[in-house]
């Protein structure tokens, strides 16, 4: 047990020393933050959606709590190890600091500086275990020695009284349990101390808050009000709150990017390479986008999507601007993190608005949602056209580069599919009998929703009644009053039609490669 408590006070001691060392070397460098965003990159893509599916937008802090959990174990096993054979503890250690240098060295952009808080950390871990391991095989009393026969027996030594030296060790167990208390208490000041002073370095609170975003050029009109159902209570409200807005991304640490020395690159296939600064970009003429952003991650019914009025440059302008070579037909974007995403070239030129974004609901966007600047670009899943914390674009050829998702499987073009989820009654929900409300949300981004219909316990579909269109890059809302509900348990389904005519399909399919398809279902109980 001892051991053990030696093992983890020595990674707390090596956690903690990581932190102020990452102050001077980045945040994405500290030990524990490199090793899961490497972890998020090696893992296949079944394993992703999994974490997603199962612990949604908790995937990150359960990953964290996974770490520091396999991090404990080997910890204790250091500790045990080290009472016996001090160098095999060490060594346990030792990994543990390789390990962290090269998920550091792993990040884009990394250096070699990246390195240190890792080598200080696995350095530390390996001398506080050997110091403790070696002060508690010294206060561990040694077998009494076989007297031979003849010999007199000698007098008992006196019991040593707490606090004093054992009579067979040379330092009491109070002694071990100070240092190894103390190791923690240490550990914990330096660690909190150096995420704090992390925090403070990098914080970009304030420089957010300074920036002063100009009006759109022309101003969009307000949505219409009776694009939300008036009689549906508990609907989930047209357009998202930001806070509310959904977040579904790789970044195990958000990226701080102060606007004042925020650049983005525009090259490849161009004919003139562009490269704005943030003033560069606010000076443009700013256009306004009311868009429904959805994740390919969602399951059918599922939570990951929602509607924003953006703020931005145009991005179609920009590229026409840099002159487009013949032959292009994929735009690149890298993020700050080293994300790459790829959005089909014709997407972006062929009339619609895409946008630099730089606000969201009326305030600078959220670092969250990926401050100072993202990419949007309508009728295409998040992670085919919407990079956050953007910094590089690249025109380039699907023949030429494969980005993040599609070396991992997922689908080239990313368009969105026909969706529909009935959110009012909820799954389960036990209700009177009688004429019962049902209501929810349909989307096909960038082409629109013409009909939702709903059925019960398989019977004949019934059209559901729409909300007002507030346009084809938005969701729909829709509502249908079930007369004379019976008592029961039964199965509510809904399906939609996009504006083209094309029904949304039965047959369930995840999200892997191209975004889930299915119809939503609901069983509830009427009473």
């Amino acid at each position: 047990m001892a051991g053990a408590l030696a093992g983890l006070a020595a990674a707390a001691a090596a956690v903690g020393v990581g932190e102020p060392v990452a102050v001077v070397t980045g945040p994405y460098s500290a030990p524990v933050d490199a090793v899961g965003s490497a972890a998020i990159d090696l893992s296949p893509a079944w394993l992703k959606e999994y974490a997603i599916r199962t612990f949604g937008t908790d995937d990150k802090p359960v990953l964290l709590a996974g770490i520091y959990l396999t991090m404990a174990l080997l910890a204790v096993l250091a500790g045990l190890l080290a009472v016996r054979q001090p160098a095999a503890g060490a060594a346990v250690f030792a990994v543990f600091g390789g390990v962290g240098g090269w998920a550091a060295l792993s990040r884009p952009g990394a250096t070699g500086s990246a390195v240190a808080p890792a080598v200080a950390a696995g350095t530390v871990g390996a001398a506080a275990v050997l110091l403790l391991a070696r002060l508690l095989r010294s206060a561990t009393p040694s077998p009494p020695a076989v007297q031979p026969a003849e010999a007199p027996a000698e007098a008992p030594a006196d019991p040593a009284r707490p606090g004093e030296e054992h009579p067979t060790g040379t330092t009491s167990r109070r002694t071990v349990l100070a240092a190894t208390g103390g190791t923690l208490a240490l550990a914990a000041l330096v660690g909190s101390g150096g995420r704090l002073l992390s925090d403070r370095r990098y914080d970009i609170d304030a420089a957010r808050a300074a920036v002063r975003i100009p009006p759109p050029a022309t101003p969009l009109p307000p949505l219409p009000a009776a694009a939300h159902p008036a009689d549906a209570p508990g609907l989930s409200p047209f357009t998202t709150p930001t806070a509310d807005f959904y977040r579904v991304d790789t970044a195990l640490t958000l990226p701080r990017i102060d606007p004042r020395h925020w650049s983005l690159r525009i090259h490849g296939m161009v004919d003139h390479p562009l490269v704005l600064d943030f003033d560069d970009l606010l000076r443009l003429p700013l256009e306004e986008l009311d868009h429904t952003l959805s994740c390919v991650s969602n399951e059918v019914g599922g939570p990951y999507v929602g509607t924003t009025r953006w703020l931005g440059a145009s991005l179609p302008a920009l590229l026409r601007r840099a002159g487009v070579r013949p032959g292009a037909d994929q735009l690149v974007g890298r993020s700050q993190d080293g994300m790459t995403i790829g959005t089909p070239l014709e997407a972006v030129l062929d009339g619609r608005r895409a946008l630099l974004a730089v606000a969201m609901n009326g305030e600078a966007m959220p670092v969250a949602h990926g401050f100072p600047c993202r990419s949007v670009v309508p009728g295409l899943y998040g992670y085919a056209s919407a990079t956050k914390w953007l910094v590089d674009l690249d025109v380039t050829t699907f023949a030429a580069y494969d980005p993040y998702w599609v070396r991992r499987g997922w689908d080239r073009c990313g368009e969105v599919r026909t969706a529909s989820r009935i959110e009012i009654p909820a799954p389960f929900a036990r209700i009177p009998a009688g004429d019962v409300t049902l209501a929810g949300t349909a989307w096909a981004t960038h082409r629109g929703i013409a009909a939702v219909e709903v059925r019960v316990d398989g019977g004949p579909w019934q059209v559901a009644r729409l909300a007002a269109d507030a346009g084809p890059d938005l969701w729909r809302q829709w509502t249908h009053t079930w007369a004379g509900a019976p008592p029961g348990t039964h199965r509510i389904e809904v399906r939609a039609t996009d504006a083209t005519g094309a029904v949304q399909g039965e047959q369930r399919a995840g999200p892997f490669p191209a975004g889930a398809t299915g119809w939503h279902s609901t069983v509830v109980t009427v009473t």
